[in-house]
């Protein structure tokens, strides 16, 4: 009966070490070779140039949009200001930056007052178009003008990935539009140094 009792206890015990070595599944994209993300040097919202590598040692969320994005940018930085609640303290570690695709209409006051309106510790950053489009194109990231209303003026349709650099500048997760703030949270959290 002893002989049982140990053989039943030992695989309790198997099983529960083998739940715990099970590797996270994260909710993006992983880069299976990450690679260094391209730098850039943007004017911010907080009137002063920043580089990428001004962030070395923290999480870089990265997102292009633009301002006068009707829904899909609004949805995504409340989801992503939603992730930095849910972090708490840990969100100091994590630097969330918009790169504008609408530099002609963003300046930098307005892309503070619309990131602010997120999340405090926001960057928004902006340059040239020339700047602008290559930066785009290192990135992977599309983005077109076209018509909107009267109202509206032109709109930009853009790819609406988040993009996560480590704390050593690589490049290691895309997250899809529609990513839940816990589940932004959940992915930050595993990779937070």
């Amino acid at each position: 009966m002893k002989k049982i009792a140990w053989l039943v206890l030992l695989g309790v015990i198997l099983i529960v070490a083998a739940a715990g070595c099970r590797p996270y599944t994260f909710h993006g994209t992983v880069m299976q070779n990450p690679s260094g993300a391209p730098d850039f040097e943007l004017m911010s919202n907080t009137g002063q140039k920043v580089a990428l590598d001004d962030f070395r040692g923290k999480l870089v969320v990265l997102y292009f949009g633009y301002t006068f994005c009707p829904d899909v940018c609004p949805a995504t930085l409340v989801e992503i200001a939603g992730a930095m609640d849910i972090l708490g303290e840990d969100a100091k570690k994590v630097q969330t930056i918009m790169i504008s695709v609408d530099p002609l209409r963003d300046t930098p006051e307005a892309l503070g007052e619309y990131v602010a309106h997120f999340d405090p510790s926001f960057l928004g950053v902006t340059g040239t178009e020339e700047e602008v489009a290559q930066l785009a194109t290192l990135y992977g990231v599309f983005y077109e003008k076209h018509e909107g209303t009267a109202a509206t003026g032109y709109l930009i349709d853009h790819t609406a990935t988040v993009m996560v650099i480590d704390e050593n500048g690589d490049l290691k997760l895309i997250l899809p539009f529609g990513t839940t703030a816990a589940e932004i949270a959940e992915d930050l959290e595993h990779m937070l140094p």
